[in-house]
């Protein structure tokens, strides 16, 4: 696991964590020049309460182990939850390993600290307990043991198969990734690219319905992703559910950056990404103005080229957008939740100059990096609970098509990515009226007088709710904010057919967020319908749907879902 922690430290700050690593592996530093702990405070009244509240519960253990039945101890962990785990022999250091890791994250969270600190040990203390769990190691783990038995010892073969193929890799697999292929049961609603540059292939989908909205919905998936999040399979494929709804749709799919595009830079994606997709979608359908649509970076991206066309006059009549729809996208970064523990100067700095440009070479920020570093955000249920099954239990994952999606990783252009580190989670531009100058024009988003659909998921630890919100106050045309349960992914690939979860609204739209949620209404099922109603305000009239693909300027290149989303980082 040395290479995925590699990752993860040097995703994180090198200096908060060189003080965490007893080599100083974290940045070269040896352990008499690595720089020094922030100095950590605790009030002495608390501490006191976590010892004693640790000895209380330490004594009841010993107490409760000391009676009969020795085997009646209470794991409520699933990781644990095994009957073989009832066994004083395994069920007494489980107990012990949740009685600890309690007692570490309270220590934590009485520290008195900046808050950047803060942050980050909470998360490095919850990396290391996730990481300690006696469920990890074959030695402590009595259902990976029961099954080595059980298999004559074709498990431990089978993990160490699973490991080597995953370091290999770079990457804990988390499904089975031979059940899936591009075109036939992922990614397989029926389109065509009608244009690509270097930067994206251009898919238009063959309608569903006889007649559609005149005017098109162009789809801006994030460029950090593969885009069929939004085309997993027909039954939860945002793509196909607006088809069938009657709008002509297209879908910016983003190349995989290779060497050839390391020197990119974040003008480059905006003016060959939404920018050209724009122009191209409005030539094709033969429509001034096309509602879009951008899903988390690609929301960012989409939202920077509107204020772009408003910078350059094009707003009001002669906006090439009739409506704008933000799903779990951040315009204010103020907010940024746990991915603020990585962000800082020097981290952003590293980054510049090793692969962002900045007297240092062009590089690519590695899919597999970004991946591994999104699955450390939530450790137990995205990296070890598969540690255990395709390792120590030599089990095959699973075939599952998100986590299949979750695996394919994109590798960017390393100077685009520096350059959105800083301006944007660094230094929280954006938001700043004519403070950024993208494509040649000052950004103001609230130059931006479309409607706009803001969605934000709950739960959402990548994009906080809270945040998603906060794109009310930035943009100036008519808003209605929705709030959806679940997280980041869940919460938007929600289709209406499951029946699943519930989504808010509310019509005011007051300062704070809180504020809202307190006077929204709580619907159940998918928030889609909400969206679609929405947006059929801004599709025009219906009209007959066509029966090609593009048009003389912009002929078929070949069929969905197009050469550029088949390439592996």
């Amino acid at each position: 696991m040395s290479e995925w922690f590699g990752a993860l430290r040097r995703t994180l700050d090198p200096t908060f964590l060189s003080s965490l690593m007893p080599d100083g592996s974290a940045t070269g530093a040896t352990r008499d020049d690595r720089p020094a702990m922030p100095a950590l405070k605790m009030d002495p009244a608390q501490l006191s309460a976590i010892q004693a509240d640790y000895w209380r519960e330490f004594s009841d253990l010993m107490a409760r182990c000391s009676a009969p039945p020795a085997d009646g101890l209470a794991l409520a962990d699933r990781r644990f939850a095994g009957d073989a785990w009832r066994s004083p022999m395994y069920a007494i250091p489980a107990a012990l390993y949740l009685l600890n890791a309690r007692c570490l994250t309270r220590l934590a969270a009485a520290v008195e600290a900046d808050a950047k600190t803060r942050e980050r040990l909470h998360f490095a203390v919850e990396q290391w307990i996730a990481a300690a769990a006696p469920s990890n190691f074959i030695a402590t783990n009595p259902d990976a043991q029961q099954r080595l038995v059980e298999t004559q010892g074709e498990s431990l073969l089978a993990g160490l198969r699973h490991l080597l193929a995953d370091f290999s890799k770079g990457k804990v697999s988390q499904t089975d990734e031979t059940a899936f292929e591009l075109g036939r049961n992922v990614a397989s609603t029926e389109g065509a690219v009608v244009f690509e540059n270097d930067l994206i292939q251009l898919i238009q989908y063959k309608p569903l319905t006889g007649t559609v909205f005149q005017r098109p919905l162009l789809i801006v998936p994030p460029c950090i992703n593969k885009y069929y999040i939004l085309d997993l399979q027909p039954a939860n494929s945002l793509v196909r559910h607006a088809v069938e709804q009657g709008h002509t749709v297209f879908m910016v799919s983003w190349r995989n950056a290779d060497e050839t595009l390391a020197d990119k830079q974040w003008d480059d994606y905006i003016a060959e990404g939404p920018l050209k997709a724009i122009e191209v979608v409005r030539q094709i359908s033969k429509q001034s103005q096309i509602n879009a649509l951008g899903f988390c970076v690609g929301g960012t991206l989409l939202a920077t080229a509107a204020a772009v066309l408003a910078g350059r006059g094009e707003r009001g009549a002669k906006a090439p957008l009739k409506s704008l729809t933000l799903l779990t996208t951040f315009l204010d970064f103020s907010d940024t939740g746990i991915l603020d523990v990585f962000i800082d100067d020097a981290h952003v700095q590293w980054r510049e100059q090793t692969i962002g440009g900045s007297n240092g070479p062009c590089g690519l920020m590695r899919g597999v990096e970004l991946a591994n570093t999104f699955s450390f955000l939530r450790p137990n249920e995205l990296v070890w609970n598969y540690v255990v099954d395709n390792y120590l239990k030599g089990q095959s994952p699973p075939a599952f098509d998100l986590l299949y999606w979750n695996g394919d990783s994109t590798n960017l252009a390393g100077p685009m990515f520096a350059w959105y580190l800083r301006h944007m989670y660094l230094q929280n531009e954006l938001k700043q009226p004519g403070r950024l100058t993208v494509c040649g024009v000052p950004v103001d988003l609230g130059a931006i007088d479309v409607p706009v659909y803001i969605f934000g998921s709950r739960e959402d630890h990548i994009v906080p709710w809270r945040a998603a919100y906060a794109s009310t106050a930035l943009l100036r045309g008519p808003k209605r904010f929705v709030l959806g349960a679940s997280g980041h992914i869940a919460g938007v690939i929600n289709p209406p057919a499951k029946q699943r979860r519930s989504y808010w609204t509310g019509d005011a739209l007051p300062a704070s967020a809180d504020d809202w949620l307190a006077g929204a209404e709580e619907h159940p099922g998918s928030w889609w319908p909400d969206w679609h109603a929405w947006l059929a305000s801004y599709g025009g009239r219906r009209v007959k749907a066509s029966s090609g693909y593009g048009n003389v300027q912009y002929q078929p290149v070949e069929p969905a879902p197009g050469s550029y989303v088949k390439a592996k980082a």
